[in-house]
């Protein structure tokens, strides 16, 4: 069964003097202002389109390095993951670098780094982003 998530915007005015609002509407989790300089300089308490995707990618990654251990046998007892999006004004999304520390009994360094490079190409996340460079360090704690 698939399923379908939605998220809209508002903005109003000029990209550079403009703002808007994000609204997670699918869970209702909440509406979240965005602007050009929360996007390309400080975020001053707002999101930018970049932040969102490294949340979702984050989670996305997670999910699917947590679904490969437990398949292969050595399901984790921890991942903490973060996704950092780089964004250069006038260019565009230059490249996402994933970083997950895991804590995973019985599993040495070298299978931890195997399976989040296999999360990594698989998570559907990922999948959707294949036009951008991402990189992936990936150890245990």
């Amino acid at each position: 069964m698939s399923t379908t998530r939605t998220a809209t915007t508002r903005w109003e005015g000029s990209l550079m003097e403009g703002s808007g609002q994000v609204t997670l509407a699918s869970s209702g989790l909440g509406t979240f202002d965005v602007s050009w300089p929360s996007r390309a300089e400080e975020p001053g308490g707002q999101t930018s389109p970049e932040e969102l995707i490294a949340a979702a990618h984050s989670a996305c990654f997670s999910m699917a390095l947590s679904h490969g251990l437990a398949q292969a046998g050595t399901p984790p007892t921890s991942l903490d993951t973060s996704a950092a999006v780089t964004f250069q004004p006038g260019t565009g999304i230059t490249g996402i670098h994933l970083t997950v520390v895991g804590v995973v009994p019985g599993l040495t360094a070298e299978d931890f780094q195997a399976a989040a490079e296999g999360a990594k190409a698989n998570c559907p996340v990922s999948a959707a982003l294949t036009g951008t460079t991402i990189t992936l360090e990936a150890s245990l704690g």
